[in-house]
């Protein structure tokens, strides 16, 4: 159990460095919608290669910080019933819905986006737009978003089965079942 803990501390390490990358994007693309707003109306100036950028970093925000959300617990859950359950239970339920519903969807998606950037690649695909930008980067951030949540999601996996264990994944301690960020 030691390696898969090493093993997902390495993942979680990871889906931290690209929810950094994400939070930049974030800063990126409020500076150049502004900036890109100041100059259309103040020189009456502006470049589809700006609306562009501000679309691709739209993209890796989501893409590239859906890992980083997935590790810090942040998504939405919909099941009413799940906050009533024992800690236990709710182990049971995310090793269950991380399993049979996470992953096959993650690894499905990183499968079929794959070759959506490889064609654009390439082709060096730019876009059709006046001034417009290349293509194939933003359709990269695809399936390294989706191969970034199915690694988080066997990371969160590695978790849930220590916890059931009786193991904090952090310390590798024995524990109550509790999760520190819980």
């Amino acid at each position: 159990m030691r390696a898969l803990m090493a093993l997902s501390r390495g993942i979680d390490a990871l889906s931290a460095a690209f929810g950094k990358i994400a939070d930049w994007m974030v800063a990126a693309a409020c500076l150049i919608s502004a900036a890109n707003a100041v100059i259309r109306y103040s020189l009456s100036n502006s470049s589809n290669a700006w609306l562009e950028a501000q679309w691709y970093l739209l993209a890796g925000m989501v893409m590239l910080g859906a890992s980083y959300t997935l590790f810090r617990n942040g998504h939405v859950r919909v099941d009413l019933l799940y906050s009533t359950y024992s800690t236990r239970t709710r182990l049971y339920v995310d090793l269950f819905g991380m399993t049979f519903f996470l992953l096959p969807t993650t690894i499905l998606l990183t499968w079929m986006t794959w070759p959506f950037f490889v064609t654009s690649w390439l082709s060096d695909e730019a876009s059709s737009n006046a001034g417009g930008l290349l293509r194939w980067p933003v359709k990269l951030i695809l399936p390294l978003g989706f191969l970034l949540l199915t690694l988080q999601g066997f990371s969160e996996i590695i978790k849930r089965i220590a916890l059931l264990r009786g193991m904090d994944p952090q310390t590798e301690v024995v524990t109550d079942y509790q999760r520190p960020d819980q």
